[in-house]
């Protein structure tokens, strides 16, 4: 039976991702001078987080929170103009679960859920869900119109030129993973490569498509091209976190 460290694709995340994406947002999130706020996140303070399936699930949380952040001035902007917000029925405290869902919901452009694993559902991810959906028309009108009104192609143009560049450098980095030799040793590690196709090269200059270097000074570190990332955290030697992604 397949394993997969978490939902990647643009379908969704478990309802557990979502209420720890939350909370982690709920403790980042750039607050506003008292005469700036509209959108008002209460005073709860931050709980502990959900127990997950495997660290890619908290791995995803801590990346949809970030993400909501990145986004935070937008977000808000969707939700004060379609007038999904405020609601009376949405207590303050569920304020960062409604912006870390409507994140989500704009990437995959509005499109319902997909969740095929069976999960305990959580009520109050539940209910923002379906509230949120129940606007979705409204939700990506706003959106169109802060796109026009920014001249963007897309939400990352509305962004700061310091942002942006920022993100474009972060997805251009290889990725650095950590071989866990208390599971497994490096011989394995590198037989298991080359018979998924994976070629050892010398640098990291050197990395192109289905490459890795190892790095010269810790002999158990790895880099791999940015762009396989989604599809090596499928692999088995991270679900049994035999490979580490630093």
């Amino acid at each position: 039976q397949k394993r997969t460290m978490a939902l990647i694709e643009k379908n969704g995340y478990h309802d557990s991702v979502y209420i720890n994406a939350a909370k982690i947002f709920q403790g980042i999130h750039t607050k506003k001078l008292q005469d700036r706020i509209l959108v008002r996140y209460g005073n709860a303070s931050v709980s502990p987080l959900l127990t997950v399936k495997n660290q890619s699930f908290l791995r995803v949380s801590y990346e949809l929170a970030f993400s909501a952040l990145k986004y935070q001035d937008l977000l808000e902007e969707i939700l004060l103009d379609s007038c999904v917000y405020p609601c009376h029925s949405i207590p303050d405290e569920l304020t960062s679960l409604l912006v870390v869902m409507l994140y989500d919901l704009q990437e995959r452009k509005f499109q319902a859920r997909e969740i095929f694993d069976e999960e305990e559902p959580v009520a109050e991810v539940q209910k923002i869900e379906h509230y949120l959906y129940s606007f979705r028309t409204k939700l990506a009108a706003a959106l169109a119109r802060c796109r026009i009104k920014h001249d963007a192609l897309s939400i990352e143009y509305i962004l700061p030129e310091a942002i942006r560049k920022q993100v474009q450098r972060a997805s251009a980095l290889p990725l650095c993973v950590w071989i866990n030799t208390f599971k497994i040793s490096l011989q394995d590690v590198f037989g298991d490569l080359k018979k998924r196709g994976f070629t050892r090269v010398e640098s990291v200059s050197d990395l192109d498509h289905y490459t890795y270097c190892i790095d010269q000074h810790c002999n158990d570190v790895v880099f791999f091209p940015s762009s396989l990332k989604e599809e090596l955290l499928n692999l088995d030697l991270f679900a049994d976190c035999k490979l580490l992604l630093q």
